[in-house]
């Protein structure tokens, strides 16, 4: 069975509205990147991590030509195609990350067993674990 391949260009922007525009093949991946500093370059020196605008593609080929497309432009005409559907320039993924597949679980916190009376301490810690049990 082939992959079916998805690729999106992409425009991210700081908190000033500095912008960056990018193509790749995993934009969920690619975003958390640029959210989380782990791209060295531009994107991490200016704090660009908001998704602002996004589009995909089937073909490589169409997303590459778009990015060299949207990079050619002038400023003014990059904020026009942001501001078309998002005139807030709210973040698209500021919610995408809230259970991250690689974030660790909650974890339940223990409960505490009192220490001021050692001579019942087996009888606390024995009920403690059957109270984390069920």
């Amino acid at each position: 069975m082939r992959r079916e391949w998805r690729f999106a260009v992409y425009i991210m922007a700081s908190k000033s509205r500095r912008l960056y525009t990018g193509m790749t093949n995993d934009l969920h991946n690619r975003v958390f990147q640029h959210k989380n500093d782990l791209l060295d370059g531009f994107t991490k020196q200016y704090k660009i991590h908001r998704l602002v605008y996004f589009e995909s593609y089937s073909q490589v080929i169409n997303a590459i030509n778009r990015e060299k497309e949207i990079k050619g432009w002038r400023r003014e005409k990059k904020i026009a195609l942001i501001e078309s559907p998002n005139p807030t320039w709210e973040d698209l993924a500021e919610r995408w990350y809230d259970s991250h597949r690689y974030a660790p679980e909650k974890q339940v916190p223990r409960r505490c067993v009192p220490r001021d009376d050692t001579q019942q301490d087996s009888q606390v810690i024995a009920k403690a674990v059957a109270v984390q049990k069920s």
